[in-house]
């Protein structure tokens, strides 16, 4: 079902109904800053394996997640003096952040190093789903089976519809997947470029 939120002052009362369908295990699709994202509730454990299930990915690859802000991302990860102001710097934005996770954090969606994936996204809609359902929002890109990207969620809707329980359309989204930059141990590594920009971690 696609359901339109307002991409620049989401609904409260829209992104209470998306909150009810993750609460009830729901998988969802949602835009953000880079791409659309699909998702659920990181502590629902049936919900991460239907998500993996849609995406045709083994158990054993987490996803990362959504966090709202950066209070929030300190309860899931281990963030150092020099993280913390990286992630203060950037975030919101197009990144994704490789950090130890916390023992918060179902080992569903950790690697086997114990670190995670975490986002704070640029984007109203999936901060204002996050802060409502007061847990992180499981994160992988919406694609077809070829790793095409979506970029309007009626295509989504028309693909994958019937996999999912929610389709919010929130607009077109940029269509470049978000920088992915590791800070364990206060070592960065550039995994991926991405829309980030990402010259200050080169060495």
């Amino acid at each position: 079902m696609l359901l339109e939120i307002n991409p620049q002052n989401p609904q409260p009362r829209l992104i209470a109904r998306v909150v009810e369908v993750l609460e009830s295990g729901g998988v969802v699709a949602y835009p953000t800053d880079t791409l659309y994202g699909l998702g659920c509730d990181i502590h629902n454990k049936k919900a991460l394996k239907r998500l993996h299930q849609i995406k045709g990915q083994p158990e054993s690859k987490p996803f990362s997640f959504i966090c709202p802000d950066l209070s929030d991302l300190s309860r899931y990860a281990l963030v150092t003096n020099y993280a913390y102001k990286t992630l203060k710097r950037l975030l919101p934005g197009p990144y994704t952040f490789v950090l130890t996770g916390s023992r918060e954090v179902p080992g569903m969606m950790l690697t086997r190093r114990k670190t995670a994936g975490i986002r704070v996204p640029g984007h109203p809609i999936p901060l204002a789903i996050v802060q409502a359902l007061g847990r992180p929002l499981a994160s992988a890109t919406a694609t077809d089976p070829d790793g095409h990207e979506y970029l309007h969620a009626w295509e989504i809707d028309e693909a994958m519809g019937k996999q999912l329980d929610l389709v919010i359309d929130g607009g077109p989204v940029p269509g470049q997947p978000s920088s992915v930059i590791s800070l364990v141990d206060d070592q960065p590594e550039i995994i991926r470029e991405g829309a980030g920009p990402v010259e200050e971690f080169r060495l």
